[in-house]
This record gives structure tokens, C-alpha cells and sequence, in this order.
């Protein structure tokens, strides 16, 4: 067991420069908060495996929380909610260029050209203009700019969709709604689009379930609003399945624009989106051909 109060103030600090609640790391670990509560007090020891899974959440190595040096490892990053709730722009439809750090820029820019096995630190530091130890000043590893990069993807993407969502008065138009902000950030912000549907492979088992459960929102999203049309009988979708069989159809044809897209036309991100939308409505609400029954459902009820 690996147990301290410094190595408990240590797994607290690295906890805070990453903006997570102490409910939100317990969330990560299966644990908690109580768990996590004592682990950071010094009154109760934790693993070795723990620990690295610990380490794995927070994007800092074991051999950091044990040291003590997590705080001059990490810069501190707000809690994405607050982030959103704090920095929200007024109209979800407009894409200002991100205020990114030259590291986070640098990586983002080397993922998409080499992918994140293909990059290394040093890398990412040459397009950044500066040394490696300089790198490893803001970011501890590899792993930590991944995170950056797909927390800063699912934050963006999760307040446009609630903004453009909050527009609709019908389910129908909230589908169109979410559709066209989905399409509007696969296109406009085009680089973190594609590492997000490319590297989520890449990223730790914690931090991958974190992400996917991020995504899984979106998804839950999108199936609630075209539960709501059907319940106001303006699509043709009344089977369960084939509701949730088109939820998915929608958002694979937004998530896979990054791989065709041209910025430099013909269609505009905003021509795209809208068309997107279109097709998104059209699935829904076109009859089906005569005779194609919907496929039986899976034994175990998923989907």
C-alpha cells in the first residue's frame, strides 16, 4: 500500500489543476466520494493499483503523486462545467478561432499529420517552438495533451448542442437543431473532430470511459429529441428500434464529415450543416418501403 498525506496532498493537487470535484475523480475510480475523501486526508492507504489508475484520471505519472510534484507539473485547468457555464458565446453558430497554448496547438496539429502513436513529445515541442523540457513544464505526457484535446472537443461540442437545443419548440426542430451544431463543429473545427472520432482508441481505459460517457450524452440527446417527434406525431419512426438505429445513422453521418469535408468548398460548413439537417429530417419522417419489417430486436434488449 502507498499511503501519506503527502502522497494523498499530492493526488488533491493534481486533482484541482485538472478542475475535477472530488465526486467527479470518485466517479472516475468507482469509488466514493467519501474513498476518494480519505485517500486525499492521509486516512486510508491506496494500492498500487490504485494509484496508477489515480494517475491514469489526473494525466500525471505514479512516480509524480509519490514525489510530491504534480503541482509544478500541471497547469490548472478550470472545471469544463464551469468552463461552459462561464465562457458559453451567444450564438452557437459562429466558430471564432480557439484560444489554444502553443503546446495544445502544436499537438493538435501533429496528431492530425502523424496520429497519436506516430508523435512524440519532442515533436510536439518542435512545432511549438520550444524545448522538450519546456513541454513537459505545461503538459506531463502524451496522454495529458490527448485528454486537453478531447476535453476541449466534448465541452465545445456539449454547449452548442444544448444552446442549439434550447432554440427548438418542436421535437422535429430539435433534431434539425442538434444535427446542424454537430455538423457546424465537424466541419469547422474540422482537426479536433477528427482526433476525436480517430484516437479515442489511444487514450487510457479511464480516461476513455470518461470520454465515452461524454459521447454517450450527446447520443442521448439526440435519441431524446426524436422520441419527442414521435410522441408529437411528426415523424414515422413508432418502432423503438428503428428510432434508435436512425439516432445512430444521424450521428455517424455527422461524425464521419471530418474525413471528406474541404474547407475549400464547394459547400460551406453552413450549406453542409444545413443539408445534413435536411437529410436527418428526411430519414425520419419518409415512409418505409412496403414490406421491410424492422430487424428483430437483440436478445439482450441493447440499442
Amino acid at each position: 500500500m502507498a499511503g501519506s498525506p503527502e502522497c494523498g496532498l499530492a493526488i488533491r493537487a493534481a486533482r484541482r489543476a485538472r478542475g475535477l470535484t472530488v465526486r467527479d475523480l470518485a466517479q472516475h475510480l468507482r469509488v466514493s466520494p467519501a474513498t476518494v475523501s480519505a485517500i486525499e486526508n492521509g486516512k486510508t492507504g491506496i494500492s498500487v493499483s490504485r494509484l496508477q489508475e489515480c494517475a491514469g484520471a489526473l494525466g500525471v505519472t505514479p512516480a509524480q503523486i509519490l514525489a510530491g510534484t504534480v503541482s509544478a507539473a500541471m497547469p490548472h485547468r478550470e472545471h469544463p462545467q464551469a468552463q461552459q457555464i462561464d465562457s458559453v458565446p451567444s450564438d452557437w453558430r459562429r466558430f471564432p478561432p480557439l484560444a489554444l497554448d502553443s503546446v495544445l496547438a502544436a499537438a493538435i496539429d501533429t496528431f492530425v499529420e502523424t496520429g497519436y502513436h506516430g508523435s512524440s513529445m519532442r515533436d510536439v515541442s518542435a512545432r511549438a517552438g520550444m524545448s522538450v523540457p519546456g513541454i513537459y513544464h505545461h503538459y506531463p505526457d502524451k496522454q495529458a495533451l490527448l485528454v486537453a484535446i478531447l476535453d476541449l472537443t466534448m465541452t465545445e461540442l456539449h454547449w452548442r448542442v444544448a444552446a442549439a437545443r434550447a432554440e427548438a419548440t418542436t421535437g422535429l426542430q430539435e433534431v434539425r437543431l442538434v444535427v446542424e451544431a454537430l455538423a457546424l463543429f465537424h466541419t469547422h473545427r474540422q482537426k479536433l473532430a477528427f482526433i476525436g472520432a480517430s484516437e479515442m482508441r489511444s487514450l487510457t481505459a479511464m480516461n476513455r470511459q470518461r470520454i465515452a460517457d461524454s459521447r454517450n450524452q450527446l447520443q442521448h440527446i439526440l435519441d431524446a429529441a426524436i422520441d419527442r417527434s414521435v410522441r408529437e406525431s411528426d415523424t414515422d419512426v413508432a418502432d423503438f428500434l428503428d428510432r434508435r438505429i436512425a439516432g445512430r445513422a444521424i450521428t455517424t453521418m455527422c461524425t464521419s464529415l471530418p474525413q471528406w469535408f474541404n474547407a475549400d468548398g464547394p459547400a460551406t460548413p453552413e450549406e453542409t450543416a444545413r443539408t445534413y439537417a435536411d437529410f436527418a429530417v428526411a430519414l425520419l419522417t419518409t415512409p418505409r418501403s412496403p414490406g421491410l419489417a424492422s430487424p428483430a430486436a437483440a436478445p439482450n434488449g441493447r440499442m
